[in-house]
């Protein structure tokens, strides 16, 4: 008698191994989009660098708030953290060509002032991200890892200027993260994860996207960049920020800025 094996719905890969990954997620139009905006806050913020591009220009950002307000986007939140979201932070990694930095190995959870720790990482490929342009690696099942304290590192140059002591990673377990653009990964808080340099003549831009239930504590006055996004806010909680509206000639344009002013 022949059977069929059984098949992993996302929570339960995310559940047993930290992680899920999504393709084809967010149409062409809108990636190329994300791909323009990159690049006009890089031209409007040339002391950066591309990697560096974070939740503290998001808040005047009609665009960045249509893009991490998609409603596809917030579908796969809900599944894993239920229907009633707010954004805690989101950050544009854009790696360049032959110059992108590392991200060392980490757990994001021991950079947040989160309460309780309920929190899942949506990273949106603006580029296709591949091993040759630094994809995100993973070392799965990590998400049932304590989270460590995470120590400054100078010797490289590297994204977060810090990392987890690499003694308590186990390289030969990691994996590549390889999406198209458009497609998305989403991670656990926990889970040792990191990428490489980009030493190719592709640039790899992605967006960390960190969607928190209405009920998780922002508790440090300024962290991240708090907008409610979904079903209801929890009184007393979280004080979230009020929508940007389009101002032309001042916001980059793009498709339905008219539904922003």
């Amino acid at each position: 008698m022949m059977t069929i094996a059984s098949i992993e719905t996302p929570l339960e890969q995310y559940n047993r191994a930290g992680y899920a990954l999504f393709q084809n997620v967010l149409d062409a139009q809108l990636i190329e989009e994300a791909g323009r905006h990159v690049e006009w806050l890089q031209e409007k913020n040339p002391d950066l660098r591309p990697e560096q591009l974070g939740h503290t220009l998001v808040s005047n950002d009609p665009f960045w708030i249509r893009l991490i307000s998609d409603e596809r986007l917030l579908d796969i939140a809900e599944q894993f953290i239920g229907p009633d979201i707010a954004l805690f932070a989101s950050h544009y990694i854009s790696k360049p060509a032959f110059d992108g930095q590392p991200v060392l190995w980490h757990q994001d959870g021991s950079y947040w002032p989160l309460e309780p720790m309920e929190v899942v990482t949506l990273w949106l490929a603006v580029d296709d991200s591949l091993p040759e342009n630094g994809c995100m690696r993973v070392i799965p099942g990590t998400q049932n890892e304590t989270l460590q304290k995470m120590s400054p590192r100078s010797d490289v140059a590297n994204v977060l200027g810090s990392g987890i002591d690499e003694s308590l990673v186990d390289e030969f377990k990691a994996i590549d993260f390889v999406l198209k653009a458009g497609g998305v990964s989403v991670h656990h808080p926990n889970l040792i994860h990191g990428s490489n340099a980009n030493n190719s003549p592709l640039r790899r831009c992605g967006l960390t996207i960190r969607y928190i239930p209405t009920t998780t504590r922002i508790t440090a006055k300024g962290a991240g960049c708090s907008f409610h996004l979904r079903g209801k806010a929890v009184p007393g909680i979280n004080e979230y920020l009020p929508k940007p509206k389009f101002i032309k000639g001042y916001h980059m344009s793009f498709t339905g800025w008219e539904r922003y002013i």
